[in-house]
């Protein structure tokens, strides 16, 4: 088997790499560490040559097909350690931490379940900054500012837990086949682990319908009254929209609203 003979599979989203300069910049973006690398869906191996004369790295693979190409074309690699592959769902292997070390994800990936991953990423406390490539709008809502049209609540997970922008632009012709959308590398350096899932679940709320105002959104789950006090408190107009509100009020304003609801639980004497 040889890369000729590959055919790309709609089902894994696999849209392969091949422009070489995108590929050196990307190698040129990882932040500086001595972390393990980790790879989801390296395909033929295009990004994987240049990772594994920097690092060693650990490469997640579901295509079976791939699997077999990318043991035959990184035969020394593998036997000198620099590589190893796992074939596989990288969801189902990824139950709690990834590999039990610190590491970098490093990847071109498949884009039907790239959301998924680099959230799945944010919760590792292994994880410790995320180089990846994805479709340009699912990178922009990830490193928007508070004000931008497509700040949501991808973007605050991301600026809860470190810093996020946008690395490289990279058009279709980049890609074989070619996909119909632009892409895009981002890094989010972590400093911070993931928020908890109730914060998130606030986060849910607030962006269900982002061109309804904040308060229209919480209301909908949370007591007005008390809504409405967490705004005055916080200087937030009540015709404030979701994608308006900061990072930093998002968390002021869950804290105010679970104390809220910390009180209504405690006993009365």
């Amino acid at each position: 088997m040889n890369k000729n003979s590959i055919v790309a599979k709609k089902k894994f989203g696999q849209n392969f790499l091949k422009d070489e300069t995108v590929l050196r910049k990307i190698v040129e973006a990882m932040p500086k560490n001595d972390n393990k690398i980790v790879e989801i869906g390296p395909g033929l191996g295009d990004l994987t040559k240049y990772l594994v004369d920097v690092k060693s790295v650990e490469a997640f693979e579901v295509d079976t097909d791939l699997c077999k190409l990318l043991q035959s074309t990184f035969e020394e690699e593998i036997a000198t350690k620099r590589l190893h592959i796992h074939c596989g769902d990288v969801l189902q292997a990824w139950q709690s931490s990834l590999i039990d070390e610190p590491y970098d994800l490093v990847a071109n990936l498949p884009y039907y379940i790239a959301t998924n991953i680099i959230l799945k990423a944010l919760a590792d406390p292994m994880c410790k900054n995320i180089l990846v490539m994805v479709q340009l709008e699912v990178a922009e809502k990830f490193c928007a500012q508070a004000g931008e049209k497509v700040f949501g609540s991808l973007s605050v997970i991301a600026q809860s837990i470190g810093e996020a922008h946008i690395a490289i632009k990279v058009p279709p012709t980049a890609f074989d086949p070619q996909p119909k959308i632009d892409s895009a590398v981002f890094l989010i350096q972590k400093s911070a682990d993931r928020s908890d899932e109730s914060f998130e679940g606030m986060l849910r709320v607030a962006f269900k319908q982002p061109r309804k105002t904040l308060m229209k959104n919480l209301s909908a789950s949370y007591d007005k009254t008390e809504l409405q006090e967490a705004f005055e408190g916080l200087g937030l107009t009540l015709t404030i929209r979701p994608h308006q509100v900061t990072t930093a009020d998002y968390h002021q304003l869950y804290n105010r609203i679970q104390g809220s609801l910390d009180d209504r639980r405690e006993p009365r004497e």
